[in-house]
């Protein structure tokens, strides 16, 4: 339970900020003063194992040593001359150069994943040709909240309806399938969908899209899916444009989803573990779109944070780190050995509807009844809080459960966390009798 300490806190700031946090900080109600590897405390000193890393976003763990001592030896030397090189730079895009697939051999860098979703679109809208005045995006992605990003999705707000120029496609959700039909005697039907209404459309200029659904609650496209999509768009002239915030830097077992998927992307957007969780971004694309002259033109990948020497230096540090460890290599062995125990977890609990991953991802899907799939936020809450109370921090969303544990756990970390999330289940299963 949060604990008294934590509870004058939160009272002491609600006074002033205004509410709309996640669903995960308004559910859970800690205060969380420390961070180390993949261990929290909280201001009560209560420790929780981290399977979410963050905001899924702590690749090497909170405060790894070598990822602070770049950044405290930047902080004492500059911060922010606008898009000025600075002496990290280079290096991090040889660095980059050396991570990403050959032909992306030209970078941007921003400070958050919603800003360099908008650059990418607006490179897209830069080099598209005449007539192409439409970009496609897959239902239930997300890339974001601002204005541009949530257009592609036709995420309304309000009373306004903010729908666009895209045209929406269906993800590969088989689970939950659209269309009513079952893998593989679907033939991939939402594939041949996607082909037809945007990548075979001579007004398209681009498919924006996330090889994994993060948000959506980790969807992992059969096989089959990206195969036919990506071909199509490649023989019809369509940009790919991945939006890798979540899943690049080696989350997924490669470095880009992207790769492990098969799919050769025109335009990369990467974010959220590149550094650490500290606030960068980076777009990565072929010369042909980022070095187009109208791509280029002054100040289209400028802002006040873009290029920002912290931002680069805890970047730097980190890929590093993942290069010289081998952490990808890593994430394939404990995504294997999470795969297990979650396997183990479904075949226990009947409110389990469905667990997918794929590296160090996985999207655990609540249910009332596994005939009707009804979905069961409040079962998803339970086992949240429970997990909170046992000693162990997740990610909830509605009525699914992420997980994306730090490359750097230790198995037998990684171990403990899963056994407290089985003890959750049996609290919240028990209590919902």
């Amino acid at each position: 339970m949060t604990g008294p300490r934590q509870l004058d806190w939160l009272a002491r700031e609600a006074a002033h900020l205004a509410p709309g946090a996640s669903e995960e900080s308004a559910l859970g109600r800690r205060v969380f003063v420390e961070g180390r590897g993949a261990v929290l405390t909280d201001l009560d000193g209560n420790q929780y194992i981290d399977l979410a890393a963050g905001t899924l976003t702590q690749s090497l763990g909170h405060c790894h040593p070598e990822v602070v001592g770049a950044l405290t030896e930047q902080a004492a030397r500059l911060w922010n001359v606008h898009d000025s090189a600075t002496a990290d730079r280079a290096e991090l895009c040889e660095l980059l150069a050396r991570l990403l697939p050959e032909e992306l051999d030209t970078y941007a860098f921003f400070s958050t994943g919603a800003e360099v979703v908008e650059a990418a679109l607006r490179a897209v809208q830069a080099v598209a040709e005449p007539g192409r005045n439409r970009i496609g995006a897959l239902r239930h992605g997300f890339h974001g909240k601002t204005q541009g990003a949530r257009m592609l999705v036709h995420w309304d707000i309000g009373h306004q309806s903010l729908a666009g120029n895209s045209i929406l496609g269906y993800s590969p959700y088989c689970y939950r399938c659209p269309l009513g039909l079952e893998y593989p005697s679907c033939g991939v039907r939402c594939a041949t969908l996607v082909r037809r209404h945007i990548a075979e459309k001579p007004n398209v200029s681009a498919l924006v899209f996330e090889p994994v659904l993060g948000a959506a609650g980790v969807i992992v496209p059969p096989p089959g899916y990206w195969e036919q999509i990506a071909e199509s768009c490649r023989e019809n002239g369509v940009l790919l444009v991945a939006d890798e915030v979540l899943t690049g830097g080696g989350r997924t077992g490669t470095f880009l989803a992207s790769d492990r998927l098969g799919i050769e992307p025109d335009l990369v957007t990467l974010s959220k573990g590149l550094a650490s969780g500290f606030p960068f971004a980076a777009l990565a694309g072929r010369s042909a779109v980022l070095r187009h002259p109208d791509a280029a033109r002054a100040g289209s990948t400028a802002s006040t944070y873009s290029n920002n020497p912290l931002g680069i230096a805890a970047a730097k540090a980190t890929l590093e780190v993942v290069a010289r460890d081998r952490l990808i290599g890593q994430v394939r062995v404990l995504g294997a050995l999470l795969d297990d125990r979650l396997a183990e977890l479904h075949s226990r609990f009947e409110v389990l509807g469905e667990v997918r991953g794929i590296g160090l991802l996985h999207g655990l899907e609540f249910v009332r009844d596994r005939a009707t799939r009804e979905p069961a936020p409040e079962i998803a809450r339970a086992v949240y809080l429970a997990a909170l109370d046992l000693g162990l921090r997740a990610s909830i969303g509605g009525h699914i459960i992420r997980l994306a544990p730090p490359f750097t756990i230790e198995p037998a970390l990684l171990e403990e966390g899963i056994a407290l999330l089985a003890r959750a289940l049996e609290r919240a299963v028990e209590a919902a009798r």
